[in-house]
């Protein structure tokens, strides 16, 4: 009985990683696309003042 529980903590251990883990990758994504739309919009900006 006592093997049994351990293998579906193990189980649950492993889904708890997963959903941490596609939280992480979603955040990243977010994260990683604000920044590219900032720096577009700044280098943007830089090429504009430079043209005049």
């Amino acid at each position: 009985m006592i093997a049994r529980r351990h293998d579906l903590d193990r189980g649950a251990t492993a889904v708890e990683y997963g959903l941490m883990l596609a939280l992480i990758v979603v955040f990243a994504m977010v994260a990683i696309t604000a920044v590219g739309d900032n720096m577009a919009a700044m280098f943007e900006f830089i090429a504009d003042v430079l043209d005049g």
